[in-house]
């Protein structure tokens, strides 16, 4: 059991479900113990996953012994006081996304991190997925030529009430946190930093955004045009076009189990990509992987990159007007 890397899971909702199924298709991954609000909650996931021990307070699961790395995976608002607390009792953390609710908290708990020199990792699961991989390595190749744009899009048809998380701005509601964070991590890793941006949204009754729209420039030159929505069922695709051609991240890129290359004298091809369990396994095998190794943060998606793109979603949401209470502290 040396390889071992005993987790502890934050939160009970759903993404800390998928987690924790995704746990058990890791080798070397022990869900050690999990920490609600409630105990009867965090008493009940443990039982359903096989987790030793359950907590009905977070302080006590990143306090107790017997864990290696913390998993973020409660509220939007709640992941960055979570990760600093898990950071002060000695652990590694792996924080879902959105990393933080803006750039001011997301520099905190790097700066700890280092500080510690413990792991830290954003759980942006798609930028470690064998698709993502595969796109990657065709630009690399110079299949698609000389890469200058990519467009992207996710949005899905939210029919919730008002009250519902992702209406809800005391829990970090709004399609850009929730949806549009996706196309943005990807465009950026495949184009680099951001140059300029310029943004659009439609606001809902509750003060969050339920589309937006931006497009940025980057630094190298390329451009990206990216939306998200709660309103519409978008295709949901991303696409990479090159002086030659392009590779699309198909239906669900966020998932996707294949990519498709288009070049310019009329040839196609499509290349299988399957992932392993569902999906999530693959960001999980990487935090072990950099965990073991000694590694205080993910090659693949190093810490500057994220405060990077917290930066980029603060400065989107300026543009459309969209303020939470974090932004509001000193």
């Amino acid at each position: 059991m040396s390889d071992a890397v005993r987790w502890g899971i934050l939160g009970t909702g759903k993404i800390a479900r998928a987690f924790a199924n995704a746990l058990k298709d890791v080798p070397g991954a022990v869900l050690a113990a999990v920490a609600s609000r409630s105990h009867d909650k965090a008493h009940a996931f443990a039982q359903e996953f096989g987790a030793p021990a359950a907590y009905g307070d977070y302080q006590e699961l990143v306090d107790a012994g017997g864990i290696d790395l913390v998993y973020v995976a409660t509220p939007h608002p709640q992941h960055a006081d979570n990760a600093l607390m898990a950071l002060r009792a000695g652990k590694g953390v792996l924080v879902e996304k959105p990393f933080s609710m803006n750039l001011r908290e997301a520099e905190q708990v790097v700066t700890l991190a280092r500080t510690r020199r413990l792991f830290l990792m954003e759980a942006m699961w798609t930028r470690y997925l064998p698709a993502f991989d595969e796109v990657k390595r065709i630009i690399a190749s110079g299949e698609i030529g000389e890469v200058r744009q990519v467009v992207a899009d996710f949005g899905f048809t939210a029919n919730f009430g008002p009250e519902h998380r992702v209406f809800n701005p005391e829990l970090g509601g709004g399609a850009l946190l929730d949806l549009g964070i996706y196309p943005l991590s990807i465009a950026t890793a495949l184009l680099g930093p951001v140059a300029e941006i310029k943004a659009q949204a439609q606001m809902g009754a509750t003060g969050v955004d339920v589309q937006t729209g931006f497009t940025l420039k980057h630094e190298a030159g390329g451009m990206s045009v990216c939306s998200c929505s709660f309103q519409a069922r978008t295709p949901c695709e991303l696409t990479v076009s090159g002086t030659r051609g392009q590779v699309r991240m198909n239906t669900m890129f966020h998932r996707a189990r294949s990519v498709t290359v288009a070049l310019e004298d009329g040839s196609s091809r499509t290349v299988d990509t399957p992932y392993l369990g569902n999906g999530y396994v693959h960001e999980v095998m990487e935090a072990q992987r950099c965990f073991l190794a000694g590694l205080t943060e993910s090659p693949a998606m190093r810490l500057e990159e994220t405060l990077a793109l917290m930066g980029v979603l603060d400065e989107i949401r300026r543009q459309i007007g969209l303020v939470y209470a974090a932004d509001r502290k000193a």
